[in-house]
């Protein structure tokens, strides 16, 4: 779309591919009714043992368990589908304007549904002929799929066009995500925050791990709802803000805690949050609900979180003496205020005062941060407030094509006289993957059948090759696998059973 027409129509290219997928994903939602029978077909012919009950509200079950993808497409093909929802975002032959005007009905009725992502006066500013040649291209891509790849994946490029990645910022591949969750084992009833929450990638898994299912277009019970309410993201960049908060409200059934802040800088936060309408009518809802948690009231600095994960922006240096003098890494060893501080430097001491005592923090961090002799006192300042509980190194190859940069993910919990008390040795557990599941090219490797297919997983989704975690038994048990089983002999408070 971009080569084709996007570059040569005057417009943001962003904003408008942005508000194609915005439309294309409401009207998929609208045809939530017809997934269900879609999936219910699905079950009687690909199965004829024994029939197992299908998941709650929608879910694909696991009878597509080691299907390929051309099984379940020619599956799919064989279903009868005169009685299904027409998709409105399509090109059925009528003229351009005909078409433009329906698009822009089904966007203004997204608006209404998804509110706080656009203007209420939004309207695409492409022409009609770009429009019909966009939504052509993209009227047979499923975007709802419910691990959220293909979107996640749209979004990324279109952010980095943005140049978001001059400030150091990338979404961290859904694998790696899955593997600091199920590490971090949060639990229903639990306040987990993204304090650099980019398209909330964190966040999400978070919620498909409370909830106990992943991403849908069905209603969600209030059961899982109120769950769904104690997860928070933080960004300070407004466009992966809108991206994250179309997600979450899809995924929060309407309500979200996508909150458009700069984390570091919260002695500012008033100037949005108590004077500024606009905000306050688009993000204060979730804003209430963070207050809620603070240490203190009328205090944005410390808050009472269980669980924080986050992928920190890496480039560029804080030189801000009024931010850096709100932190004690701001300042030398002497007393002195230091000239200029690493961002994801602060972000370690930020995340920590979000954390409650006991709370357990995992954060991607520059590897040069666990070696260079420079950044001792960053080490040091850690273990003076938190049990170092892992580091995992990652491949090379898990952030390109946008950075090889190598990293490392962190995990810690906060000291506490109960749930982690403070003591001068202890062990840590130390790892490194070797199957970054990603090439050089930064491509994502998938695992392929016997027929040299690639495999499906039980919810339909291509399985991403890599050692970090078992993907639900469909690879290795991997290094979350590893950790578990540590944890738990360490007896450590949030893998005790019971």
């Amino acid at each position: 779309m971009e080569d084709e027409v996007l570059a040569n129509a005057g417009v943001d290219v962003f904003e408008e591919v942005f508000k194609l997928i915005f439309t294309k994903l409401y009207d998929e939602y609208l045809s939530q009714k017809d997934k269900r029978i879609l999936n219910y077909f699905l079950h009687q012919v690909t199965k004829t043992a024994v029939h197992e009950p299908i998941a709650k509200y929608g879910d694909i079950p696991s009878y597509l368990d080691g299907q390929d993808y051309d099984a379940l497409k020619k599956a799919v093909n064989g279903v009868f589908d005169e009685g299904f929802r027409v998709m409105e975002f399509r090109n059925t032959g009528q003229a351009d304007t005909e078409l433009k005007n329906k698009i822009e009905a089904l966007f203004n009725q997204a608006k209404n549904q998804w509110p706080g992502v656009f203007p209420e006066g939004s309207k695409f500013e492409l022409s009609d002929s770009h429009l019909s040649i966009c939504g052509s291209s993209l009227q047979d891509v499923k975007l709802f799929n419910s691990n959220l790849l293909v979107v996640d994946e749209a979004f990324e490029y279109l952010v980095n066009k943005s140049a978001k990645g001059e400030k150091g910022q990338y979404f961290t591949p859904r694998h790696v995500i899955d593997t600091c969750v199920q590490m971090l084992n949060p639990k229903r009833g639990e306040y987990m925050i993204d304090t650099a929450s980019g398209s909330c990638g964190f966040p999400v898994h978070t919620i498909f791990k409370l909830t106990g299912h992943l991403f849908t277009n069905e209603e969600i019970p209030d059961d899982d709802k109120q769950h769904v309410l104690k997860v928070f993201g933080i960004d300070f960049d407004e466009k992966t803000v809108r991206v994250a908060r179309t997600l979450n409200l899809i995924a929060g059934d309407g309500e979200t805690n996508v909150l458009h802040l700069n984390s570091l800088d919260f002695d500012r936060w008033k100037d949005k949050t108590e004077k500024d309408k606009k905000w306050i009518n688009t993000y204060g809802k979730g804003f209430e609900r963070l207050e809620k948690l603070r240490a203190e009231k009328d205090e944005n600095q410390q808050f009472n979180f269980d669980i924080l994960m986050a992928n920190p922006p890496f480039a560029g240096d804080i030189k801000e003496s009024r931010i850096l003098h709100q932190y004690e890494l701001g300042f030398k060893f002497n007393g002195k205020a230091q000239s200029k501080v690493g961002r994801d430097i602060l972000f370690i001491e930020r995340n920590l005062d979000f954390l409650k005592p006991g709370g357990r923090m995992a954060i991607v961090l520059p590897q040069g941060r666990f070696n260079n002799t420079s950044d001792k006192h960053i080490r040091e300042f850690i273990a003076q407030h938190a049990r170092i509980l892992s580091v995992v190194g990652l491949h090379g190859n898990t952030f390109k094509p946008h950075t090889g940069t190598k990293t490392s993910v962190l995990f810690v919990q906060k000291w506490d006289d109960k749930l982690c008390s403070k003591i001068d040795d202890y062990p840590i557990f130390f790892s490194v993957s070797e199957k970054g599941g990603k090439d050089n090219s930064g491509d994502y490797i998938y695992v392929k059948n016997g027929n040299g297919q690639f495999k499906l997983d039980k919810n339909g989704h291509l399985i991403v090759d890599h050692d970090l975690h078992s993907h639900d038994g469909e690879l290795q048990d991997g290094i979350a696998e590893a950790f578990v089983e540590w944890a738990k002999r360490e007896k450590l408070s949030f893998w005790v059973e019971g």
